[in-house]
């Protein structure tokens, strides 16, 4: 695909109009009409100002400056290049202070890079090569052999998982796995705590998703910090029971 059709159908994706980006990256509509159609080539720069506009990914950014025929801008660093020995610590520090409640890193494939103690909450009985890394948390989550057992409300929790994701391979093997249900009355999205089956008692859980906003690294930026915190006073009480207050580094990728 050549540069002004992915621009434009980049565009279409984000529901934009040409009047709408070409305010957002300050040009006009006739400059962008023109890069659309091909009769002109925009600089570096306004590539790097459409991709900001349009609120691609770091990921998706080089992509775009790549179809325009210009190098990368964003890095891609490993995580366990010394240069991103800040977002290690930082990411220990908020993991080890998360505690007792379970709280895990990944990354854009839902593999798990690093996750404190607490996780075991969910590790505990499932099969051994659902834990051969790289750890898929959504595989991991729906598969009949890992945690579903002992999701209590699985269909309501599996429709939260996929709800977002895209179209795809993926998707579809995640809801082969549960037989689908047409949301009730009481589907809520995205807000839909886990019930999960404890030695202890039924687990209410409820989760946030924080991201590293202003990171400037496609590895930073595809990051996600999932932390599950109690949902009633009864999940409270038995959360500090079930887990140990201690912290566990756990980097799951396979490295070449």
């Amino acid at each position: 695909m050549n540069f002004p059709e992915t621009l434009r159908t980049t565009r279409h994706s984000r529901h934009l109009s040409q009047l709408e980006l070409a305010l957002r990256a300050g040009t006009t509509q006739r400059h962008l009409s023109f890069i659309e159609s091909g009769r002109s080539h925009p600089g570096r720069t306004l590539v790097v100002r459409l991709g900001e506009s349009m609120e691609l990914s770091l990921r998706e950014r080089n992509d775009l400056l790549l179809a325009a025929g210009f190098a990368p801008v964003y890095p891609q660093t490993g995580l366990d290049d010394p240069a991103l020995q800040h977002v290690r610590s930082a990411l220990g520090h908020i993991l080890t202070g998360h505690l007792p409640y379970p709280a895990i890193v990944v990354d854009a494939n839902h593999d798990l890079v690093l996750a404190n103690e607490a996780f075991s909450l969910f590790t505990d009985g499932v099969a051994d090569k659902l834990l051969e890394p790289p750890i898929n948390v959504l595989r991991l989550s729906l598969h009949p052999d890992g945690v579903a057992s002992r999701i209590v409300n699985l269909s309501q929790w599996a429709q939260h998982i996929l709800d977002r994701l895209p179209p795809g391979d993926f998707r579809d093997e995640l809801a082969a796995y549960v037989p689908y249900v047409e949301p009730g009355p009481e589907h809520v999205g995205f807000a839909a705590p886990m019930q999960l089956r404890s030695p202890r008692g039924d687990l209410h859980l409820t989760t946030t998703i924080t991201t590293f906003a202003t990171a400037l690294d496609v590895t930073v930026a595809e990051l996600k910090l999932e932390a599950f915190l109690p949902a009633d006073e009864a999940t409270a009480a038995l959360l500090p029971v079930v887990t140990s207050p201690h912290l566990v580094g756990m980097n799951t990728k396979r490295r070449p």
